[in-house]
Order: C-alpha cells, then structure tokens, then sequence
C-alpha cells in the first residue's frame, strides 16, 4: 500500500507511516497540480491539508485511490461529490484541533473585549501611553451565545463557564437535554441575537447564505462582540462593517474568512473595530501533532484492516462496530443483489425495514450494503462510498425505517424494491452465530440457505412438480444442495430457493420453465 502525503505534515505522523509494515510513504510537498496528476495512480492513499487542492481532475487520474486523509476538520480544498462518484473515502481529524480551536476563540474574546491588539500597536509602535483610550469590558455576568454547539462550541462553552458567563446556545442537531449537562441553555437563533453580548461561531457552513447577514445583524443586541473561528462564509463581512459603522456591532474577531489568504486591500482590514488574524485556529504545536497523528492511524486501519473513522462521505464504522454489523453487512448486500436480479425495470424507490435486535445497531452501512447490491449487477465498480451517490444520481428513492419489537426472528432486514413494472419484498435473518438465511420472498415464508448459485421460482401447487424439476436439472448434470419451498395454501401457489452447485445453463432454464405448472424461474448469482 502506497500513502502520498503532499503537504507539511508533523514528523510525529509520518514516521508512524514509515515504521508501520506494509505501508510505504512518500512525501511532496507543493506539487503543482499537473505534477499531482501525473503520480497520483500509484497511490492507495493521499494525506492532505489545506494547501493541496484535490480537484475533481485530480480524483479522475487517482486509478488506485481508495481515501484522501485530512489532517484537520475542514474538506472545503476536496471535491467530495468527485471523490464520492469514484468510491473514494474522505477521512477528516476533527479531534485534533478541537482545543485550540477553542482556545484561540476565547483569546479573541479577551483581546477584543480589553483592546489588547490595538493597544500593544499604541504603545510598542506609535510610543504612547493612553489606558483611557482602551476601556474595555468584562466577561463576567455577560451573556455568550454559541452557534453551533458541536465538539469546539462544547469546549468554548465550558471555558467561558469559567469566566463566570452566561451561556446560551444555537444547534438544531442538539437536543436541550444534552446542552443541559454542560450548562447551556438552548434558543432559537432569533433570541440567541437578542440576548446576546457575545457571540461565537462554530457551525459548519450551511447552504449559500451566510448565518449572519444584513438581517440578523439588525436583529442583534446592540453592542454584540462577535468571535468567528470556524468559517469565513458564515458571516457576510459587508454587513458585518456595515453594522459595526451603525452602532449595532460593537467589534468583531474574525480568523476565518469568505476568501483566503485575506486580500491585503480588503475594507477589514480598515476597520479598527475587527481585529483580524490569518486562520490561526489549529495554528499549535499540539495540534498540529494531534491531528497527524489521527489521521496516520486512520488511513492504518483502514487501507490494512478496513476500520472506518471519521469519515466525511460515508458513515464511520469503528472495529467494534464492525464486528457488531458485519453478518448483517453480508446479508444485505446479499439481500440487493437478489432483489435486483427478481425485479425488471429501472428501480424508483428502496425501502429497507429493520427489525428487533438489528434495530439498535448503526444500520446507515446495512442500508448502504444493500444499495451496493442493487446497483452492482447493472454498474460496474459500485461500493460503499459511490452506492448512495449513484442511487440519489439515478432518482431512486431510499427510505430506512427500524422497529424494536421482535416477531418471528430476533432481527430481520427487509428489502422492498419498486419498479415500474412492480414491487418485490424480500426479508432476510441471521440464525446462530452469523448464518444468513432468507425468510420471505413477497408473501412467502422459509428457512432458505443463500449460495452462490441459486434458482428461484413459482409454481402451482400440485403434485409432481418437484420430482419434474429434479429430472430437469439431474439431466443438466446439476447438483441441487438445498431446497425450501413457501407456499400459502394447499393447492395454490408456492414459491421454492433451490440451491444449486453450478450456474444453470439456458438450455437447463428453458427446460425448467417449459415444465407444466411452472409459473416463473430466476437464475440468482450472488
């Protein structure tokens, strides 16, 4: 396995690189993009920053790429549609910056509330002596309002707890009760503005409008003091300079910007109320050391043991939950790939219902094993990452739906699929330590064993029928290993999975469907 890290990565993560057996790393720095391109193929993995742009050209040429790792949070320099299309893992390391990220914003709080920069600026350049001329104020008793109360707004909020301040929050992801144990009181956006003496942002970008623009900075306390330290399109620094010109905002501390680096004729750069720094957030020995670390460890396990963590384009799956879901996995994606081969048409919609047990488990990578069989046998290179992306690019609807109770099995999946030329329903189980089985085709019940090579058909319930099909294939010199049929009443219609040594040929499928009272037959590889 072959790693490229092609930006300035701690030495502490690239000799966990080096020292690891079956890894070999290579490091370039500041490749041009065509230089980029031209040696991508060769690798397995890419480690990244912020300076390499991986393009959609880029993710094009990467032949044998299986993950991009970030050393950091941010994946804006990374064409995740691009690398989602071609089934490559986006991996982020969301950990390592977490606390100086938050301890740069509360240090922005404390220079901008007592004037710390423009005072150092007074004193050390221009000489003079002026306390009165930098009255500040005090974090005690102020109220705090934190947008976006994930991981960094978590820290923020306990650090300024220290500082004896009030601190309300904004996260429509969080619920009021866990906001509760760490001491923060939950508002909508509106009243976050109009209680406010401070604010500090910590949300991911949402959408294309900025989270304050003209609008909520009319609606603001007046006299706000706003920290930005996560994303510069958060805030719309027009109206940001306009609202601290019209007394609404008394000063900002921004250290992200909508377009960096940040022009040096840029207006906020003249606005003595906003003090600026150059994207400092992770700027630590400590963090920088962290998050090479993590995401070292990440790309690992996953290229040598395929352990998932923090990824951004599929959900995450740690060793343990692996070993928890991974009999489901299989009968999931064994569940697609039936399902797709008794269906005709184009799919339209998916519905995967899960009950019992497998209900309290992390079923997004079930769901996502069951669309990769769907889609395999009519895609070529369908996987994990690029099976949601090809469902959602072909308009087909995915539903996931779970239940606790427990009926006939401690946990089923069951698959519905629709087409234009109709619906299957397809339920599987996971009997003893790990067998899958399938229990219902449509109305039908059994116990079926899923094999390589199966037949699966319909047929009217009446004598002979079986002992006809066993002819059919002895003939074929096809050797049958399983037979379980369903039917719903005696004399009506059944249903049969016959598990077979070797694939039919057409010769054996038109024989078999030739057969009196033989409804339908389906040839199933899996």
């Amino acid at each position: 396995m072959k790693i490229l890290v092609s930006d300035n990565l701690s030495k502490r993560g690239v000799e966990i690189l080096q020292k690891e057996s079956g890894i070999d790393v290579d490091v370039k720095t500041g490749l041009p993009k065509e230089e980029l391109i031209k040696i991508i193929p060769e690798y397995d993995g890419l480690i990244v920053r912020s300076a390499t742009k991986v393009t959609a050209e880029v993710i094009q040429a990467a032949d044998n790429l299986k993950v991009v790792g970030r050393a950091g949070v941010g994946v804006d320099n990374i064409d995740l549609d691009a690398a989602g299309k071609k089934g490559i893992i986006v991996m982020n390391a969301p950990d390592g910056n977490m606390i100086t990220t938050a301890e740069h914003a509360m240090a922005l709080m404390l220079s901008m509330s007592r004037n710390i920069p423009a005072a150092n600026v007074s004193l050390k350049q221009d000489k003079k002596w002026s306390p009165k001329a930098f009255m500040g104020v005090e974090l005690y008793g102020k109220t705090l309002g934190i947008i976006g109360l994930g991981r960094i707004g978590s820290v923020v909020a306990e650090r300024a707890k220290g500082f004896a301040m009030k601190v309300v929050a904004y996260d429509p992801f969080v619920a009021p009760e866990q906001a509760e144990k760490i001491g923060v009181e939950m508002l909508e956006l509106t009243e976050l503005l109009q209680r406010a003496d401070f604010i500090s942002l910590h949300s991911p970008k949402v959408g294309d409008k900025p989270l304050l623009g003209k609008k909520e900075l009319n609606a603001v306390k007046p006299g706000v003091r706003i920290i930005n330290c996560a994303r510069g399109e958060l805030i719309d620094e027009e109206a940001l300079i306009q609202a601290i010109k019209d007394g609404k905002v008394a000063q900002a501390a921004l250290d992200v910007f909508s377009k960096e680096p940040l022009d040096p004729a840029s207006p906020l750069l003249g606005v003595p109320e906003i003090i600026c720094t150059p994207h400092l957030g992770a700027s630590t020995g400590e963090a920088q050391d962290k998050v090479a670390i993590a995401i070292c460890d990440q790309l690992i396990d996953f290229l040598k043991y395929g352990s998932i963590r923090n990824a951004v384009n599929m959900p995450s799956i740690d060793e343990e939950t692996l070993k928890q879901i991974k009999p489901f996995l299989e009968l999931a994606q064994n569940l697609g790939q039936l399902a797709s081969q008794l269906t005709e048409g184009p799919l339209t919609r998916v519905k995967v219902q899960y009950n019992g047990e497998v209900a309290n488990l992390n079923v997004q990578p079930i769901t996502i094993c069951v669309l990769k069989g769907l889609l395999t046998r009519a895609i070529e290179g369908v996987n994990m990452v690029n099976a949601p992306f090809i469902a959602k690019e072909r308009g087909i609807e995915v539903q996931e739906l779970k239940s606790n109770e427990i009926k006939d099995y401690t946990s089923t999946i069951q698959v519905e699929v629709v087409t234009k030329e109709g619906t299957r329903d397809i339920t599987g189980s996971i009997f003893g330590k790990g067998d899958p089985r399938i229990v219902k085709i449509d109305e039908y019940y059994f116990e079926a064993v899923i094999s390589k090579h199966m037949l699966i058909l319909s047929n009217r319930d009446v004598p002979g029928v079986i002992g006809k099909l066993g002819n059919v294939l002895g003939k074929h010199n096809i050797n049958i290993a399983g037979f379980h049929l369903g039917r719903l009443k005696e004399k009506g219609s059944a249903v049969a999975v016959i598990n077979i040594d070797s694939p039919p040929t057409s010769e054996a499928l038109r024989e078999l469907r030739e057969t009196p009272n033989v409804l339908e037959v389906y040839s199933v590889v899996l």
